[in-house]
């Protein structure tokens, strides 16, 4: 009998396994794949696919795709010096070493990979003797974290990977005849991957990158793509809907139909997570520069009020439909977080976390603009309130009045009026940030919708709700002691991402001041100046 396993999304699959067995009349493995992989345009294909040809009965392996990196705009200039490291190490010790996964993809589309994955024949001791700083960590799947220099690399192995399928993924395939044991390995590894862009290799050295899974093809064409059907996909492993809506969001992709459809049936299937992983996948979406387009996916897709319900309401209240191309005050918000951020200059949790908070602040009531602003430059100055209102008050740019969260100006308050509005308005974000942690207020955010899922999920660890109260704290509490004022524009992103509260502080105070008075208004000249 001939086992098929069939794997691409096209088929029918009717029983949840990670691969589909299907038994037929000869004795090897074969590799069931789509006609929509076959156009590979003008990409440098050093080896293409090709017919499947018997030899004495049996079914050769196919020729999978090997591709120039070169001319694919890759050089190893481009890997980070920490990486490049780790790789020649385990190179001059005789491995085989291998740049695996998104790291690859963002290469080809010449963005600057988050991170860089190594993938090594070497086993996990073998790499930890291999350098002087170097752990074993994890247990389920155990990976090796190489310190280099204040980078940290990770190191997977062959051997390891392939238990990540409990031990059924091999039991089920048999090496095709004529394939070669390295392609065997490589394409084994692969198939464990979550999506088909994932689903690179390049080898630093050979300067080829192996496609097994058809990823070049949905790079082309800006698709996200489960390597196998998306609903096996996502019982499989429901961080995957998750990391779908991060990747498409950042890389401005497109899901393929199966894919798209699953992300709906399938979404609440993401409350059987751990609170820690939603929270790490949470700040994947929204700390390295893709923030606006996560949450305008989770909202089509049904994810926030499934994750963040507060912000879900808040959508509905404003009209919102599921494909509103439309904004308002909160994706304006995290669209300027964008502008700041980036995959390798992220933020901090705390950041994104205290801007839901004042966000939520301003829709429970609604506040003059220069409230707000003093508000802000009060958080940036460590306090100063009264120097915060005497600098809002010479601000004459027009603000965004199309927010309902802003009131009409009115004529301005006596200073010490403006100063006490301030102080109660940081008094309504710190009730903000408390409602958000509680898992009773957060259940009925969407009880004005009976028709919407209901969700009590508090992903917020109380080390982080302490460290966004300390944010605005010297709002309320006036200029903290030992406080030396921030000087110029420039942003540490070091501190930022280590969650430094003078650095998040200001880049807070920034993007809150450019979503009031916007750069591109008219009278920029006379703002600039008063920008933190």
């Amino acid at each position: 009998m001939t086992v098929v396993v069939a794997w691409r999304t096209h088929l029918c699959f009717h029983h949840p396994l990670l691969y589909h067995i299907r038994h037929c009349s000869n004795s090897v493995v074969a590799v069931a794949s789509t006609t929509e992989h076959k156009e590979e345009g003008h990409l440098p294909v050093i080896n293409s696919a090709s017919k499947k040809e018997k030899v004495n009965g049996e079914r050769k392996a196919p020729e999978w795709k090997k591709l120039d990196a070169e001319e694919l705009g890759i050089s190893n200039s481009m890997i980070s010096r920490p990486t490049r490291v780790v790789l020649n190490g385990l190179k001059k010790k005789g491995y085989e070493v291998y740049l695996v996964g998104g790291c690859v993809r963002d290469l080809i589309l010449k963005r600057i990979p988050k991170d860089f994955d190594v993938i090594t024949s070497a086993e996990l001791k073998q790499v930890r003797k291999a350098f002087h700083r170097c752990e074993i960590v994890g247990k389920r799947f155990p990976i090796c974290h190489v310190h280099v220099d204040d980078a940290i690399v990770e190191v997977s192995s062959f051997s390891t990977s392939q238990l990540k399928s409990d031990g059924k993924f091999n039991g089920n395939v048999r090496k095709p005849r004529g394939c070669s044991e390295r392609d065997f390995i490589r394409w084994r590894n692969c198939l464990q991957r979550d999506f088909t862009i994932n689903g690179l290799m390049l080898d630093p050295y050979a300067s080829i990158v192996y496609d097994y899974m058809g990823g070049i093809t949905d790079i082309k064409k800006t698709k996200v793509r489960t390597i196998i059907p998306a609903n096996l996909s996502f019982v499989e492993d429901s961080g995957r809907i998750l990391r779908a809506i991060r990747i498409a969001a950042r890389l401005h992709f497109g899901f393929t139909r199966d894919l798209a459809l699953s992300l709906k049936e399938l979404s609440h299937s993401v409350l059987r997570l751990d609170k820690g992983r939603i929270l790490v996948e949470l700040n994947y979406m929204l700390a390295y520069g893709s923030a606006e387009a996560s949450l305008r996916l989770m909202w089509r897709f049904g994810l926030l009020e499934i994750l963040l319900p507060i912000q879900a309401s808040y959508f509905v209240s404003q009209g919102f439909r599921r494909w509103d191309e439309r904004s308002n005050m909160l994706l304006s918000l995290f669209s300027n977080l964008d502008r700041l951020v980036a995959p390798d200059r992220p933020c901090h949790s705390s950041l994104w976390l205290g801007i839901f908070a004042f966000h939520k602040a301003l829709v429970d009531q609604p506040q003059d603009p220069l409230v707000v602003t003093a508000f802000s430059l009060a958080v940036h100055s460590g306090g100063s309130l009264l120097e915060s209102v005497e600098i809002a008050r010479r601000i004459s740019q027009p603000y965004q009045s199309s927010f309902a969260e802003l009131l009409e100006a009115r004529n301005p308050d006596s200073n010490n009026a403006l100063v006490h509005k301030t102080i109660n308005f940081a008094a309504l974000v710190k009730t903000a940030l408390c409602n958000m942690t509680d898992g009773c207020y957060v259940s009925k955010a969407m009880a004005k919708y009976p028709k919407a899922p209901s969700s009590e999920l508090v992903f917020i660890p109380m080390a982080l709700f302490l460290r966004v109260s300390k944010i605005f704290e010297c709002v309320r509490r006036g200029t903290e002691a030992r406080f030396v004022h921030r000087q110029g524009r420039k942003i540490d992103y070091e501190s930022l991402a280590m969650g430094s509260l003078e650095e998040v502080r200001h880049v807070f105070a920034r993007i809150v001041f450019d979503t009031v008075y916007p750069p591109n208004q008219s009278n920029e000249n006379n703002v600039a100046n008063q920008r933190p």
